[in-house]
C-alpha cells in the first residue's frame, strides 16, 4: 500500500499474471467497474507502466482497476505479435473472470504492445446479438469497450521509409535491417518488417487490417468508444512519427511549441474522422510502398484522436521512446504531462 496526493493505492499480483493496481479505499474492488489493461513494449515488463497505473488510480479512485500485463515480458516479446496477442487475450479473460463486477474495458499500450493489444482485442471481440428481445452491443471479453490508447506504436510496421529513425533513412541500412532483423528480434522482427510468410498468408500486419478468419481485428477496433495514438514527433529513434501516428508524409502537421501550458510537451492534436476512400499514392520523394499505403488506408477506416508529442528541449530527448510513457518515474519525468493528458481525456 502506498499513498500519494491524499489517495492510497494498492498493488497486488494477479493470479492471471501481472499486477493489479487499485484504490485502497475499495480493497475488495467491489465498486470498480472499469478495467484498464496496460501492455508493455518489446523487451519490457509490467514495471514499465508502474507510474502511469498509479496516476490513473490516484486521479480516478474507486472507478478503475488497472492491470499491468506481465504475460509477455523480456524475451517473450520476441515470440511474435500473434503469439503475444493470444497470451494477452487469455490473461485478460482470466482477470475478467476473477472480477465479476467489471463492466467496461480499456487498453493502454506502448510500442509493439499496441500491436499486441490490437491482436488481442480481435480475439476477445464478441459481436452484437441482434434479433433478440434485448439486443446487446459488441463487447471485448464481455465488457463494453471504451478507450484504446497506443503510445509510440509502429502501426505501419518498421520497414523502410524512415520508419526506424536510427537507420537515418539510408536505403542500404534499411535493406540490411530487413535481412538481419529476425536474428535480433526473432519472429516479432519479421512481423514488424513485414517479412513473415506463414503458410503463404499475407504479412500479419496486413491481415490485421480486416476481420481475418476467426479474429475480428477491425470490428474490435471500431467497437471502442475512442481510439487514440500518442506519437513522438521527433527524437524517437526506435519508432518513427509516421508509423506511430498512422500518417502519410504529406499529412504530418507543422508544429512549433506546446499548445497548452498544462501539457508542455504536447505540440499538436488532431481528431481524424473515419475515411473509407481509395488508396492515395504520391510521386517523387514521398512515394509510399503499397503495403504501407494499405495500412494507412485500412486503419483510417476508423476515427482516431492523434496526439503529437515533442521532447526536443528535454535533456533526455534521445530517450523519447521511454520518456513518453514515463518508463522510469525518476528518470523520465518530462513525460508526466503526457500521462496527465491521457487521464484528463479518458472516458470513464
Amino acid at each position: 500500500m502506498e499513498k500519494g496526493d491524499d489517495v492510497c493505492y494498492c498493488s497486488s499480483e494477479s493470479s492471471a499474471g501481472g499486477v493489479n493496481v487499485y484504490s485502497c479505499s475499495q480493497s475488495d474492488v467491489s465498486s470498480v467497474d472499469h478495467l484498464i489493461v496496460m501492455v508493455n513494449g518489446i523487451l519490457g515488463s509490467s514495471m514499465d507502466w508502474k507510474f502511469a497505473a498509479e496516476q490513473f488510480v490516484k486521479t480516478i479512485p474507486d472507478k478503475v482497476l488497472v492491470h499491468r500485463s506481465e504475460r509477455n515480458a523480456a524475451t517473450q516479446t520476441l515470440d511474435g505479435v500473434d503469439v503475444m496477442g493470444e497470451r494477452l487475450s487469455q490473461e485478460v479473460l482470466e482477470v475478467i473472470a476473477q472480477k465479476p463486477n467489471l463492466r467496461k474495458i480499456s487498453f493502454v499500450a506502448h510500442s509493439v504492445g499496441g500491436l499486441v493489444a490490437r491482436y488481442a482485442i480481435g480475439r476477445l471481440y464478441r459481436p452484437a446479438k441482434e434479433g433478440t428481445i434485448k439486443e446487446s452491443a459488441a463487447t471485448i471479453g464481455g465488457l463494453v469497450p471504451m478507450n484504446f490508447i497506443t503510445v509510440a506504436t509502429p502501426h505501419l510496421g518498421s520497414r523502410g521509409n524512415k520508419q526506424v529513425p536510427f537507420l537515418f533513412g539510408v536505403p542500404a541500412f534499411e535493406k540490411a535491417a530487413v535481412l538481419v532483423i529476425h536474428w535480433i528480434f526473432r519472429r516479432t522482427g519479421r512481423h514488424l518488417f513485414l517479412t513473415d510468410n506463414d503458410e503463404r498468408k499475407p504479412p500479419l500486419l496486413i491481415r490485421m487490417l480486416q476481420d481475418y478468419g476467426d479474429c475480428h481485428f477491425m470490428s474490435a477496433l471500431r467497437s471502442f468508444h475512442r481510439r487514440v495514438a500518442y506519437s513522438n514527433a521527433g527524437c524517437d529513434h526506435i519508432v518513427g512519427w509516421r508509423t506511430s501516428s498512422i500518417r502519410r508524409n504529406e499529412e504530418l502537421p507543422k508544429w512549433e511549441n506546446s499548445i497548452n501550458e498544462k501539457y508542455p510537451h504536447i505540440v499538436y492534436e488532431e481528431h481524424c474522422k473515419a475515411y473509407d476512400g481509395e488508396k492515395v499514392l504520391t510521386n517523387g520523394d514521398d512515394v509510399i510502398n503499397d503495403l504501407e499505403e494499405d495500412m494507412v488506408a485500412g486503419l483510417s477506416r476508423v476515427s482516431w484522436e492523434k496526439v503529437d508529442v515533442s521532447f526536443h528541449n528535454s535533456k533526455l530527448r534521445f530517450a523519447a521512446h521511454s520518456v513518453i510513457q514515463v518508463k522510469d518515474d525518476y528518470l523520465h519525468t518530462d513525460g508526466v504531462d503526457v500521462i496527465q493528458h491521457m487521464i484528463d481525456h479518458f472516458c470513464i
